[in-house]
């Protein structure tokens, strides 16, 4: 068997049971140190681990999926939820097998997000810069999202397009820069947040940060 398996944003508690489960039963764990790490207590001693990175990830995903092919019970972590920003991951992960894979959810941290900030999925769009390849399609997206009036919660392109790059590109682009902007880190474990508008975000956050978008408000009637 070979699964993936998202982890969820952080702190264990919001990781699924039946997640858990596959975690410590699993024989090979397959997954970037960073996310192999926040479940490490829950891999048996026995398990073979593979740590990714974005060099070596190819090779050591065709491991996994000859491991899963010499009959392993095989795991593959994700952060978060992988239908929110791992796609490209999980196609990498189905060109090794050569067949779909299971795919386990998992709590995203664009959902954690959603339910801190009071913002509801109905009157907001979600977008990931967290992707390999050409992000002008992507970035001429979050600019429709925001003249059509919506919310956008934004995962960043690590170190490349940042909160402050966002802010920068949108400003530059036209939109208001009077957008309320929320940047969270660590979200479920050593959270800290963020306020302001556009033209405040500025500053460099770490590589755990997510970004939320608002409206513009709509100014009051005058009577």
């Amino acid at each position: 068997m070979i699964i993936g398996v998202g982890i969820g944003p952080g702190d264990p508690d919001w990781l699924t049971q039946r997640g858990a489960k596959l975690i410590r039963e699993a024989e090979w764990i397959v997954g970037f140190r960073t996310v192999n790490g926040f479940v490490q207590e829950m891999i048996s001693e026995s398990a073979e681990v593979l740590h990714l990175t974005y060099k070596n990830q190819t090779e050591e995903l065709e491991r996994a999926a000859q491991a899963h092919q010499q009959g392993k019970n095989v795991v593959v972590l994700f952060m978060g939820d992988p239908h929110f920003s791992g796609f490209q991951m999980i196609e990498r992960l189905e060109r090794a097998c050569g067949h779909p894979v299971e795919i386990l959810p998992g709590i995203s941290a664009a959902q954690i997000l959603a339910s801190k900030t009071k913002v509801c999925f109905d009157e907001t769009t979600f977008l990931t810069f967290h992707r390999r390849g050409d992000l002008e399609p992507f970035k001429r997206h979050l600019l429709h999202v925001l003249e059509d009036q919506r919310n956008a919660i934004v995962i960043p392109h690590t170190w490349d397009f940042m909160p402050a790059g966002i802010a920068s590109y949108l400003i530059e682009q036209g939109i208001s820069s009077d957008h309320q902007v929320e940047v969270w880190e660590h979200l479920t474990a050593s959270e800290a947040a963020w306020q302001g508008t556009l033209a405040e975000c500025t500053q460099e956050f770490s590589d755990m940060s997510i970004m939320l978008i608002r409206t513009l408000q709509p100014m009051p009637s005058q009577v």
